[in-house]
C-alpha cells in the first residue's frame, strides 16, 4: 500500500492508499526534530486502534520543511524497506513540467496541487490554498503549473495582529454575524473573514484578467469551507487535493519508470 505524506510548515499530514481509496488519514504537527523511530510508533499506534493491517511498501512524500526529509527517508528505508519518492526531487517526474522563470524553486505543495486540480478538474484553474500561507496556483490549459501568487495565511494574520498589538486578543477565525462589529472581537474577526473574501476575490479576478480565459476557482485547506460561507468564493472545494495530487505523481513515475 501506498503512504503519502504532506508536510508543511504547520501540519504533517499522513494517508493510506489502498489502491481504491484513502482507508485513513492523521494530522500532526510539523517537527523536525522528530525521529523516524517516533513517527513509527505513532503511525503503527494509529493503525492498531483503527484495526487497520496494511503493509505499506511505496511512500511519497511533499514537503516545504527540507529539515524532515532526513527522517522521513529513515523511516521509509527502517521500517517500510522502501525508497520513498520526493516532490521537487529530480527523481520525481511530473506530467507536465512548471513552466516559470530558470531557476525557481516552487514548492513541492503548490506542484501537487497543480497536479491534482488538472487531474479532477481540467485546465485554467486557480487553485487557492488556506495554509500557513495562503496561496494562488495558476494552472494552464494543458494542467502546467505558470506561476501564483502568495499571501499571509489567515492564521499567521491573526497571530501578528495579536503579538503587535498589546490590547488585541488573540481570536479563532470565524465568520461574524455583521461586518460591523460592536466589539473588539467581532472587529477582528470581521476585519480577518471579509478582508480574506475581498482578497481572494480580488486576487482571482486579477489572475482572470491577465490570464485571458475564463479560470475555475478550486479551494482546498481546512479553512476553505469557511471562507466559502462567505460569498461565492470557489467552483469546488476538495480538502484532499494535495493527498489525490500526490497519489497521481505517483502513479506516474510508476508507470511511466
Amino acid at each position: 500500500m501506498l503512504l503519502c505524506i504532506d508536510c508543511g510548515n504547520t501540519n504533517t499530514v499522513f494517508s493510506i492508499w489502498d489502491g481504491e481509496r484513502f482507508i485513513a488519514t492523521w494530522r500532526a504537527s510539523t517537527e523536525h526534530q522528530r525521529t523516524a523511530d517516533q513517527y513509527f510508533v505513532w503511525l503503527s499506534t494509529l493503525m492498531t486502534l483503527q484495526k487497520i493491517e496494511a503493509r505499506i511498501t511505496e511512500v511519497i512524500i511533499s514537503t516545504t520543511v527540507p529539515r524532515v526529509v532526513f527522517n522521513l527517508r529513515v523511516l521509509c528505508n527502517r521500517y517500510f524497506d522502501c525508497r520513498p519518492l520526493v516532490v521537487g526531487k529530480p527523481e520525481c517526474r511530473l506530467p507536465v513540467e512548471p513552466r516559470v522563470d530558470p531557476g525557481t524553486r516552487v514548492g513541492p505543495d503548490r506542484l501537487v496541487n497543480a497536479v491534482a486540480g488538472f487531474d479532477l478538474f481540467g485546465g485554467d484553474l486557480i487553485v487557492v490554498d488556506f495554509g500557513t500561507a495562503t496561496t494562488f496556483d495558476v494552472v494552464d490549459i494543458d494542467g502546467a503549473y505558470i506561476g501564483g501568487v502568495i499571501a499571509p495565511g489567515v492564521n499567521l494574520s491573526l497571530e501578528a495582529l495579536h503579538m503587535a498589538a498589546a490590547a488585541l486578543p488573540h481570536v479563532d477565525v470565524a465568520r461574524p454575524d455583521r461586518v460591523i462589529g460592536k466589539n473588539t472581537v467581532e472587529c477582528m474577526q470581521a476585519g480577518v473573514f471579509w478582508g480574506y473574501v475581498g482578497l481572494v476575490n480580488g486576487i482571482c479576478e486579477r489572475i482572470r484578467a491577465e490570464h485571458g480565459r475564463p479560470m475555475r476557482v478550486i479551494g482546498t485547506g481546512g479553512l476553505a469551507p469557511l471562507f466559502a460561507s462567505g460569498e461565492a468564493l470557489f467552483d469546488h472545494i476538495r480538502e484532499d487535493l494535495t493527498m489525490h495530487g500526490l497519489r497521481i505523481i505517483h502513479d506516474y513515475n510508476r508507470t511511466s519508470a
